[in-house]
């Protein structure tokens, strides 16, 4: 998938892999952000026109269902990212995030391990 969200489509999609198969009204009250329902009925068809979705007949509406699991989605999200802005280099991506934030000590040291485990899954 190299289709990237933007920050209103992304919100819907954490609604549906929050609570799971969900009608338009459903989506509206678990939205942060108050949106009429038509808006909010057009993003879900942009997200299914995007394949992240997929709708079905239930009574006289639609339930709305993610079909794009979020780690692939946050996946193509961070390549998208990495291409775009830090010249295809993970590396500066890690650079600048370690750099910018103010990581606790434990974090750092997940990071390390993280690392240091993906280090040795590439030795032969």
């Amino acid at each position: 998938m190299s289709k990237t969200l933007t920050d209103r489509e992304s919100d819907i999609m954490r609604v549906l892999w929050d609570r799971g198969a969900c009608r338009v009204s459903d989506v509206r009250h678990h939205l942060k952000d108050v949106l009429a329902h038509n808006t909010v009925l057009t993003m879900l068809g942009i997200l299914e026109e995007k394949g992240f979705v997929r709708r079905e007949a239930q009574g006289r509406g639609h339930v709305y269902f993610a079909i794009v699991p979020e780690k692939e989605a946050r996946h193509s999200a961070v390549r998208h990212l990495v291409g775009k802005f830090f010249r295809g280099s993970s590396e500066l991506l890690i650079t600048h995030l370690v750099s910018d934030q103010h990581l606790s000590a434990a974090q750092i040291e997940r990071l390390r391990t993280l690392l240091q485990d993906a280090g040795d899954e590439e030795q032969p």
